[in-house]
C-alpha cells in the first residue's frame, strides 16, 4: 500500500506523481483565476474612484482638482502664536498677546465658584458635554438592558414579542443622532435636554442590539437546570445569563460611552450645549488656540474612559484573564 502511494505522488526521479500532478495543476488554476479577479476589482475601483473624483469636480464648479495642491493650507495657516497659547486658552490664563478682541480674551469666560476660584470654560463645557453622554448612556444601557431579553430567541423563542421589540431596536437606530436631535428642537428647542433624548433614543437601538446578541451567544446549560428545578423565567435570566453576559454588556456600555462622548460633541455644535458649542465658534472664528485646546481636552477625556473601562472589565472579569500564559498554566 505504501508503495502503490508513493507511486501515486512521486516519479521515479522525484517529480510528482499523477494525483498530486492534478492538485497542483488545480491550485495553480485556482491562482491564476483569484489573480484575475483581484486585477478586474482594482480596474473596477479606479474607474469608479475617478468618475467620483471627476464628479466631486464639476459639483464644486471645476475647482476640485485645482485646489487639491493647497489640501493642507490651512492647517499650515492655522497655527498658534505661541505653543503655551493652547495651554493659556485650556485654563482661562492671560494672554501676552491680549489686545482686547475675543481671540485672546481667555479670561472673559471664567465660570466663578468663588471670588478667586473658577473653572476654565472648556472644562467646564466639557463636563457638560460628559454629562449628556453619561446620563444618555446610563439611560440607554438600563432601557436595552431591560429589552434586550425579550429579543432574544433562545429565551422567549420567534414569536411576536421577540419581532415587536427587535422592530422597535431597528427604529431607534435606524436614525443618527443629530437627525433626531434635529427633529427634537422643534418640540424642545435647542439646548441638552434634546441631545440627552437623541443619544438615549439611538444608543437604546444600538446596544439593546448587541445585547441580545451576546445573551443568544450564551450558555444555555445554568438554564436548563433551573428550569429543571423550577425556576421561574426572571429567575432563570437574573441566576443563569446575566452573570454570563455582564461583562461584555459592561465593555459595550462603555465603548458607547465613548461614542456618546463624541456624538454630544457633535450636537453641541448645532446647538446641543457643551463643547461641540464653542469648538464650532472656536474654529469659525479662526481662534487657532482655542481649537487646539478643545481638540485636546476631547482626546485626553476619550483616552481616560477608555482606562477606565479597561480597568472596570479587570475588575469584573479577573486580572488573571488579561495575563498572557496564565490560561495555558
Amino acid at each position: 500500500m505504501a508503495t502503490i502511494s508513493e507511486s501515486n505522488n512521486s516519479g521515479p526521479r522525484g517529480e510528482l506523481g499523477p494525483a498530486a500532478s492534478m492538485v497542483m495543476q488545480h491550485y495553480r488554476q485556482q491562482l491564476r483565476t483569484r489573480r484575475i479577479y483581484t486585477a478586474i476589482s482594482i480596474v473596477v475601483f479606479l474607474i469608479v474612484l475617478f468618475y467620483s473624483l471627476q464628479f466631486a469636480n464639476d459639483a464644486n464648479a471645476g475647482k476640485f482638482f485645482e485646489r487639491l495642491p493647497y489640501f493642507f493650507d490651512f492647517i499650515r495657516s492655522f497655527v498658534p502664536d505661541s505653543p503655551m497659547e493652547i495651554f493659556r486658552a485650556m485654563f482661562d490664563l492671560p494672554s501676552p498677546y491680549a489686545d482686547g478682541s475675543l481671540k485672546y480674551n481667555y479670561t472673559a469666560d471664567r465660570h466663578y465658584i468663588t471670588d478667586t476660584l473658577y473653572i476654565p470654560n472648556f472644562i467646564y463645557q466639557l463636563v457638560i458635554t460628559i454629562n449628556i453622554a453619561l446620563v444618555s448612556t446610563i439611560i440607554g444601557a438600563a432601557l436595552a438592558f431591560l429589552l434586550c431579553f425579550f429579543a432574544s430567541t433562545n429565551l422567549v423563542g420567534a414569536g411576536a414579542t421577540r419581532f415587536v421589540v427587535r422592530r422597535i431596536m431597528e427604529v431607534m437606530r435606524a436614525f443618527p443622532e443629530i437627525v433626531i436631535a434635529g427633529l427634537l428642537t422643534a418640540i424642545l428647542s435647542i439646548g441638552p435636554i434634546a441631545a440627552i433624548i437623541a443619544i438615549t433614543v439611538h444608543t437604546i437601538g444600538a446596544l439593546g442590539k448587541l445585547f441580545f446578541e451576546v445573551v443568544e451567544n450564551s450558555d444555555m446549560k445554568p438554564d436548563e437546570g433551573l428550569r429543571a428545578a423550577g425556576a421561574s423565567w426572571v429567575e432563570r435570566v437574573r441566576f443563569a445569563i446575566v452573570p454570563q453576559v455582564l461583562p461584555n454588556f459592561v465593555s459595550y456600555t462603555l465603548l458607547r460611552a465613548e461614542i456618546n462622548v463624541r456624538a454630544s460633541t457633535i450636537i453641541g455644535a448645532v446647538g446641543g450645549g457643551g463643547i461641540g458649542e464653542v469648538f464650532r465658534l472656536a474654529i469659525g472664528r479662526d481662534h487657532a488656540a482655542k481649537t487646539y485646546a478643545i481638540i485636546i481636552l476631547l482626546l485626553v477625556s476619550i483616552i481616560i474612559i477608555d482606562q477606565f473601562s479597561a480597568w472596570l472589565r479587570r475588575r469584573l472579569i479577573g486580572h488573571q484573564s488579561f495575563e498572557f500564559g496564565r490560561g495555558a498554566a
